[in-house]
């Protein structure tokens, strides 16, 4: 049965340089969607990505929306490209302040930039409302990366209501760690949202590392995937654990493995 499914993904080839990560931002959604269900994809601006190269270009209708991250308003901006020889189009959430002028995970001098907490709540925010806005409904949110990994606490939480997201099953896809440091001392001051309060983090750590953000992720996603073989096996030990669906790397063949488990959750 086609299903409609919005992927949240980190990174995406060609716009960003191959990864275990960005090679499956772009094979996941295209698999998918030759199968015949109905994608949407999401992912940062990062400022390494070639607007003109890409062919991105402003989504009028979308933009212009405000979001306060701890107490300061910060424009949302949408750009959409379609991936070259393919059907896949890409709706990119932009801010001059956190995405457009600056590189990914790391800054010049390869630190992890200290805000990268606020960035991924940024992001999460900005996908679904931008979701809200386009009118489409998903039955499947499929999150690939760290940047989206408050969706499944906003979705179960903050978005419970909305009538975009109230029957959305929600799948975070466990890559290996490319955080350095940890989200910034703020982080966990920023995410409370709407019903998503404070009291629900509690039971993690202040400083939020790679490991603690995919916690947060599985205990609010309804099935867990291995979605490359060098991944934290403890992490889907951890989701096994809490009785959530999981799925072991399934190699090459990953769409038809994907597609079963879409309809397992």
């Amino acid at each position: 049965m086609a299903k409609k499914i919005l992927f949240i993904n980190q990174e995406i080839t060609p716009y960003v340089p191959d990864s275990a990560l960005s090679l499956m931002g772009k094979a996941l959604p295209q698999a998918i969607q030759e199968n015949g269900h109905e994608i949407r994809t999401f992912m940062p601006k990062w400022g390494t990505i070639n607007e003109r190269r890409g062919q991105l270009h402003e989504v009028i209708r979308l933009s212009g929306m405000n979001l306060i991250i701890d107490d300061t308003d910060h424009p949302l901006i949408i750009k959409v490209a379609t991936i070259v020889g393919t059907r896949v189009q890409v709706y990119f959430i932009d801010n001059d302040d956190y995405f457009s002028k600056r590189q990914m995970t790391q800054d010049e001098h390869g630190k992890d930039y200290a805000d990268n907490g606020e960035r991924a709540i940024f992001f999460a925010r900005g996908v679904l409302e931008t979701v809200k806005k386009l009118r489409w409904v998903p039955d499947i949110i499929h999150i690939q990366g760290w940047m989206g990994a408050v969706v499944p606490l906003y979705i179960k939480k903050a978005y419970n209501e909305e009538p975009s997201f109230d029957n959305v099953k929600v799948v975070t896809s466990l890559f290996p760690n490319n955080l350095k440091a940890g989200l910034g001392s703020n982080f966990k001051k920023c995410i409370p949202f709407r019903d998503a309060k404070s009291d629900l983090l509690k039971k993690y750590a202040d400083d939020f590392s790679f490991d603690e953000l995919n916690k947060l992720a599985i205990d609010f996603s309804d099935g867990v995937i291995a979605g490359s073989e060098d991944i934290n096996q403890d992490l889907l030990q951890y989701a096994a654990d809490q009785n959530i669906p999981t799925l072991a790397y399934p190699g090459e063949d990953f769409g038809a493995a994907y597609e079963e488990f879409y309809e397992k959750i």
